[in-house]
């Protein structure tokens, strides 16, 4: 991915090989380190902090910006906190997102739709009124989506069925993989599928595999869980793009202050895979919370209950997650549900997966392997398991797969 000159990345090699802002860039460092070390700085180190920042003018860094798919966005975040570590004196006050702008970023070309007329024409996966089921199959059809949500759930699930703790900063990594390399066709209809029972409800809620990347025993502090994520470089960045594109007005008709649902359904999802991982709070609700709680704040209370309510009662939010959830469909997805029928009994992945497995291989004019290999990869939840009870003739799928794009 080619990286514009707004980049920070860029803008920090710029500002090395220059004398003078290399100088006041180092004095940005110390600052920023002094920070995370939670030193407390003198009134002139905190003077001579801000000037450095002041000192950059119109420099490249004090404008650069990061991409949430680049290959080397960690240490891009770093840049950005670094000459902005002013923003970061007071627990709410990160409303600049040090992410370039997602209208700004090259939109994914997807092969979404000819996977969902696969699907539909296969006429199978079982009950046609749970999109979340639907969403799942025609995920296990994309090769990317399918690898890398298999790669998460497995690690996530790992030691669910024993007494072993999982690894929960692999589980959120392998979430965030999911969410920034797979189009968001694929992810927002996983995600905010809409439900009319709680069968599939519990799939939509057991999306993120919440036992291990949600919950914990007991429920922290909430201002526990907001320093964890201030300690981060990705969580922080991602807060501040979600305090940034969901921020709620009262006076708003759409409850948001930059009235851009796509922006604020992004930064949400962004969230997912950090230390404060948002999840529904039910499988019969579409309302969304952090795993923490307020109790024994202290004269923190007010500031805790803000972290809470940034989540549980943000009408720019609630109203971004009802539209995403009632969109109008498109001619092709209506004609798509017209053959989408559970004449046959297709239950669970494994279906898609092996659907998924087979279907490449015609595509690719590869000899068919032996069925057991295209059983899909065991998962320990079992909104992740299913059986494959009746296989739909590839013949059905022929006229598409060889069809031009």
């Amino acid at each position: 991915m080619a990286l514009p000159s707004s980049d920070c990345v860029m803008a920090e090699q710029l500002c090395l090989s220059d004398s003078t802002c290399n100088a006041t860039y180092r004095t940005l460092e110390n600052c920023a380190l002094a920070k995370t070390r939670l030193l407390s700085l003198d009134h002139d180190s905190r003077v001579r902090c801000l000037n450095a920042e002041l000192d950059l003018g119109n420099s490249s860094l004090l404008h650069c910006k990061c991409h949430r798919r680049m290959k080397r966005q960690e240490h891009c975040l770093r840049i950005f906190w670094t000459v902005h570590s002013s923003m970061t004196d007071g627990y709410l006050n990160l409303e600049t997102s040090p992410y370039e702008n997602s209208a700004n970023e090259e939109h994914w070309k997807t092969d979404y739709n000819k996977l969902a007329a696969l699907v539909s024409g296969s006429q199978f996966a079982g009950d046609a009124t749970n999109p979340c089921l639907r969403a799942t199959h025609i995920c296990n059809l994309s090769k990317k989506c399918f690898r890398l949500r298999t790669d998460y759930a497995s690690i996530c699930t790992k030691g669910a069925a024993s007494e072993d703790v999982c690894d929960r900063r692999k589980c959120h990594r392998g979430l965030r993989n999911f969410f920034e390399k797979v189009p968001e066709d694929f992810t927002k209809r996983i995600l905010f599928c809409p439900c009319q029972d709680e069968f599939c409800g519990e799939r939509r809620r057991k999306t993120i595999v919440p036992d291990c990347s949600f919950q914990y025993n007991t429920k922290p502090n909430c201002l526990w869980l907001l320093d964890s994520c201030l300690e981060d470089h990705i969580c922080k960045s991602r807060l501040a793009d979600f305090q940034q594109n969901c921020q709620p007005v009262d006076m708003s008709p759409d409850g948001c202050s930059l009235h851009n649902h796509a922006a604020c359904l992004q930064a949400y999802m962004g969230m997912i895979g950090t230390p404060m991982t948002p999840n529904y709070v039910s499988n019969s609700s579409v309302e969304v919370s952090l795993w923490c709680t307020c109790e024994n704040s202290g004269n923190q209370k007010e500031k805790c209950d803000q972290i809470l309510g940034m989540f549980e009662s943000n009408k720019c939010l609630e109203n971004t997650i009802w539209s995403q959830m009632h969109l109008k469909q498109t001619a092709l997805e209506r004609q798509e549900d017209l053959f989408y029928s559970s004449s046959l009994s297709f239950q669970g992945d494994s279906a898609s997966a092996s659907l998924s497995s087979a279907m490449s291989q015609v595509a690719e004019g590869k000899t068919q392997r032996d069925s057991s290999k295209q059983s899909s990869v065991p998962m320990a939840s079992s909104v992740f398991s299913g059986a494959v009870t009746s296989w739909p003739s590839l013949a059905l799928f022929l006229p598409l797969l060889l069809s031009p794009h």
